[in-house]
């Protein structure tokens, strides 16, 4: 279910725009799924999970590692911010971005962060999976 968005809202994702000038054209519209690259992508799939759109969240998941739904956030989880921290275009199929999002739960902090792979197929990019660096090691 997609959540109530104030056409004057600044997106989630961070970069200063209003949603549907930013995140909210890949959500919805004639543009839904055409993320440009990675990174954008990304970005939009941080909005989405700050905006509760698990179906977007889904559609964007390369279907080879989808999982077959997603668990509802916990009640009072607030998303406080992403930072995009390194992103590289491997080849003009395959690129990865390093990310950290920041959340709170129960008045603690937490960090999220990972480098995630993504692919392109039939010109569209979707998440393929991630690896946690401060779990590695």
């Amino acid at each position: 279910m997609k959540p109530a968005v104030n056409v004057e809202q600044m997106c989630p994702c961070g970069l200063g725009q209003p949603y549907p000038a930013c995140c909210g054209r890949w959500h919805g519209g004639t543009m839904r799924l055409q993320a440009p690259d990675a990174p954008t992508l990304m970005r939009s799939r941080y909005s989405a999970y700050v905006l509760g759109l698990h179906d977007y969240l889904l559609e964007t998941w390369h279907p080879s590692t989808r999982p077959p739904m997603l668990d509802a956030d916990p009640p009072g989880l607030k998303w406080l911010g992403l930072e995009i921290r390194r992103s590289i275009e491997h080849d003009a199929g395959h690129a990865t971005v390093e990310f950290v999002a920041r959340s709170k739960l129960a008045g603690r902090a937490h960090r999220l962060h990972e480098i995630s792979r993504f692919v392109r197929e039939n010109g569209r990019w979707y998440y393929l999976d991630g690896t946690f660096p401060e779990q590695s090691g």
